[in-house]
């Protein structure tokens, strides 16, 4: 069922079809709301706002806003964020994100797997406080603004997504240098990096999922587990694909809310995908794990 969440997901997202012929970006009024996941406001199909992309653009303008006395504290986007992950956590990215989507379909590819070392989590945060919140709230141009700068020099989704415009807008063409491939090497290195590794850059270099995951510990969707009924065969532990034990850290901001561990690994119902205090219970056994870890 995830997989046809995620398929109507990135659809949804990205159905504004028309741009072969209108050659523009859509600028209609659902431009002005946030999406869940990662997706490129400069996709020519997208029909949402990227809420990394709004959160930077605020606080590019923010500075000069209090120059000019307009006080603007971002309860939209601020707000949105904290919604999305105090309901789901990093749900959004396991069940809504389009890039997280593209690189689960590239891992089916047959390759030898490896794993992403744990430590590597913590860059998320470093790209987070680095490209998404410090460059654009500090570094500011002539005119007193900063720029979105991980959308400019990081974001591989937008690189991907956007990259079409290049196409449909000639004129842009004569806007491409070497930093333009410099992130088109860096699409290309996680891109390939997904075939091997599971969602690797999800779990390593994404500012967004950075923000749910800290949210993970106090959001209503999360994954209960019963001791008593536990049997410690590790059947979730194989099952999960970040490399987490769901039985003692369920709440870890690694985890995706894919929900695999409680819906079809465990085999005794001691995990079961929980919303507050009510448990969900399985009207069906689950079948044990098919694929590693990775």
């Amino acid at each position: 069922m995830r997989q046809w969440v995620q398929t109507a997901a990135a659809l949804l997202q990205n159905a504004y079809w028309a741009f072969p012929w209108t050659r523009t970006l859509y600028q209609g009024p659902l431009k002005k709301l946030c999406t869940p996941g990662l997706n490129c406001y400069s996709c020519p199909a997208a029909v949402l706002a990227c809420p990394l992309g709004t959160m930077q653009h605020f606080l590019a303008g923010w500075r000069p806003a209090l120059r000019w006395g307009t006080y603007r504290l971002g309860f939209y986007v601020f707000g949105f964020l904290a919604a999305v992950g105090l309901l789901g956590g990093r749900a959004a990215c396991g069940w809504l994100c389009p890039f997280g989507f593209l690189q689960e379909g590239l891992h089916r590819i047959p390759s030898p797997k490896f794993r992403v070392p744990r430590f590597l989590g913590g860059l998320r945060y470093a790209v987070l406080a680095v490209f998404a919140v410090g460059l654009p709230l500090l570094l500011t141009g002539p005119m007193g603004y900063g720029e979105p700068w991980f959308c400019r020099a990081v974001c591989p989704a937008g690189t991907l997504e956007a990259g079409g415009l290049f196409f449909l807008m000639p004129a842009l063409q004569e806007q491409i240098g070497l930093w333009f491939w410099i992130k088109i090497g860096l699409l290309v290195g996680v891109l390939g990096w997904a075939v091997v590794a599971f969602r690797p850059y999800c779990r390593t270099l994404c500012p967004l999922g950075a923000i749910y995951g800290m949210m993970n510990r106090w959001s209503l969707l999360r994954v209960d587990h019963d001791p008593d009924l536990c049997t410690e065969c590790g059947r979730c532990v194989e099952a999960c694909r970040i490399g987490l034990d769901p039985r003692r850290e369920p709440d870890r901001a690694s985890c995706l809310r894919c929900l695999t561990c409680a819906t079809r690994a465990c085999p005794t119902g001691a995990l079961t995908a929980a919303v507050g205090s009510r448990r969900l219970e399985r009207r069906t056994p689950c079948a044990p794990p098919s694929t590693p870890a990775s």
